[in-house]
């Protein structure tokens, strides 16, 4: 089952390679499979393993990539979890496509990275996003410090992640699809 706000954006912008298609470039590991939703959780739940929906509308598997609706959140913010610690230094890739006046973010635990319609949210004069198209994010974390950039565009040089943990994929307002997620750790 699609969701609405989303079935006509992903297809409106649909990538030459399906998510499920994605290989991962050497020495990164894919936080998302493409078909299902395993590997996450919601925040204190059991693991999703094997599910392209998360039991409440809120997150499913849609034409390769995990999609948020922030319209059936009836208490606000929405979290799915990474099953597993990320901590250490590492780099994190993934491609969001984001409705109009979308709220989403990314969470290392507890810091959060704005990650939405940049033209109605944070980085209101970001030269780079793409509106209704895919748009990629590279977070890379030293010694608990995460310099981030969006389609190579600088977004923050010094992002403080005060506890490394879970990554977390958040809807708070609107449509958000995130696909794919890797990671590769670094020295």
């Amino acid at each position: 089952m699609k969701h609405p706000l989303l079935a006509g954006l992903i297809l409106l912008a649909a990538a030459t390679l399906g998510a499920e298609n994605f290989t991962p470039e050497p020495g990164f590991t894919a936080l998302c499979n493409g078909r299902d939703l395993t590997g996450w959780h919601h925040q204190d739940g059991p693991a999703l393993d094997g599910l392209t929906e998360a039991g409440d509308g809120r997150f499913a598997m849609v034409d390769g990539a995990i999609s948020g609706n922030g319209d059936k959140a009836a208490h606000g913010r929405v979290l799915l979890w990474t099953v597993g610690e990320h901590t250490g230094n590492f780099v994190l890739r993934l491609e969001f496509l984001a409705a109009p006046k979308c709220d989403g973010g990314l969470f290392f635990n507890k810091t959060q990275l704005q990650c939405g319609d940049y033209g109605n949210y944070a980085y209101k004069t970001f030269a780079f996003y793409k509106p209704g198209d895919w748009n990629g994010i590279e977070v890379t974390v030293r010694d608990g410090v995460a310099r981030c950039t969006c389609n190579g565009e600088l977004l923050e040089t010094a992002l403080k992640i005060t506890e490394p943990g879970a990554l977390g994929l958040e809807v708070d307002k609107g449509a958000i699809a995130y696909r794919r997620l890797r990671i590769k750790p670094l020295p």
